[in-house]
């Protein structure tokens, strides 16, 4: 099970806002079932964050308090069996602040007056939070998952507890449908089933109706099937968590439904790409890294796209939003690609972090705007 604390908008945000020296942020790739590759990874990037710090002036004191605070973590062994697939810190010489991700991120380290915030964009650009519909023969619960909250079942009135409660019967095995004749044997289950089906299906409409989730389904063959026949909800997701849901966990579900909802974001992002291509001739979509930066600067940014892989050392004007660019280890300079993202996430633009493949125009940004800039 992957044990995770995937941040909210509001944690990004906090972290966004931060602007002082020596701030560092780390990345790195971990495992929930051996940690100490990860642990040594974290030592030679925190050697490396000493030598940045150094090059970029800052004190040794600061230098120092965060060597401290990142090295005690790196001892601190209860901290290291609980992990996901990846993790990020984020220090300054007063406070760390970490989160273990579910996606896989690879390892970079960040020291500048403001923290990289792009790590956790993916977590935060499409909600980590679903319904699943565990359904088996014998049993039935509603699990929500959500990103900062551990799964847990919802209670839903009228939902039937198994198959044979719900077509009023002791058991399924051998025995006439009810008003349906000599329906016997594998014809009459698959009737039986189907009653099940739909009497599931009305129950969780009082539940779904209006919530704008997605309903990821878990259950075995041939009942798998039979339920998408009768489901009445728009958002069931159409990759099915396959096998005996009665053989996982509420924890082992949702770690798997995690998978289902990253392919829901490629499907969004897809069709965002159509979006920007009808936009771009109404001046209404930009592709350009020096417009994206103004735009952002003035508010303008409505939905960006970008490249989380891709760095781009520069800096940009805080009034202006002129973009400068620069040379990597330019200790004055930061990745504009997640400056751009941090602007524009201040004034409440939606962004979706992706891959360069997600990128329309195959830039490393691309964004519809409020307004032409």
């Amino acid at each position: 099970m992957l044990h995770i604390d995937i941040p909210s908008r509001a944690d990004v945000e906090r972290l966004a806002a931060v602007r002082r020296p020596a701030c560092v942020s780390l990345t790195i790739a971990t495992s929930p079932v051996d940690s100490e590759p990860a642990r040594l990874e974290l030592k030679n990037l925190l050697s490396t964050a000493d030598s940045l710090l150094g090059d970029a002036g800052a004190e040794r004191e600061d230098v120092d308090a965060v060597h401290k605070l990142v090295a005690d973590l790196i001892e601190d062994g209860e901290f290291w069996q609980f992990q996901a697939n990846s993790l990020t810190i984020f220090a300054t010489p007063d406070t760390i602040q970490t989160f273990r991700l579910p996606h896989r991120l690879g390892s970079s380290v960040e020291v500048s007056d403001r923290f990289m915030i792009k790590p956790l964009l993916r977590a935060i650009s499409f909600p980590q939070t679903a319904f699943v519909l565990a359904l088996a023969q014998n049993s039935v619960r509603l699990i929500e998952i959500s990103a900062d909250l551990p799964p847990h079942q919802v209670e839903v009135a009228g939902l039937p507890t198994d198959i044979a409660s719900a077509v009023n019967l002791p058991s399924i095995r051998g025995r006439a449908v009810p008003g349906g004749g000599r329906i016997r044997g594998s014809e009459g289950q698959k009737v039986r089933q189907g009653q099940y089906a739909r009497a599931v299906d009305r129950a969780l409409r009082r539940v779904l109706t209006g919530v704008d989730l997605p309903l990821i389904l878990a259950a075995a063959e041939p009942l798998a099937s039979i339920y998408r026949s009768v489901n009445s909800s728009a958002r069931l997701a159409a990759e099915t968590l396959t096998g005996n849901p009665e053989e996982r966990s509420d924890g082992e579900l949702a770690d798997a439904a995690r998978a289902v909802l990253d392919g829901i974001y490629a499907a969004d992002l897809l069709s965002l790409k159509e979006v920007l291509e009808n936009r771009a001739a109404a001046g209404r979509a930009v592709t350009e890294l020096s417009d994206i930066a103004r735009a952002a600067t003035f508010g303008a940014v409505e939905t960006l796209v970008l490249d989380i892989d891709q760095a781009i050392a520069g800096r940009i004007d805080d009034e202006t939003g002129v973009l400068t660019l620069t040379e990597h280890g330019d200790p004055s300079s930061y990745d504009v690609v997640d400056e751009i993202a941090r602007r524009a996430l201040m004034n409440g633009a939606r962004i979706l972090a992706g891959h360069a493949d997600d990128v329309p125009a195959g830039g490393p940004v691309a964004a519809t705007v409020r307004f032409p800039v």
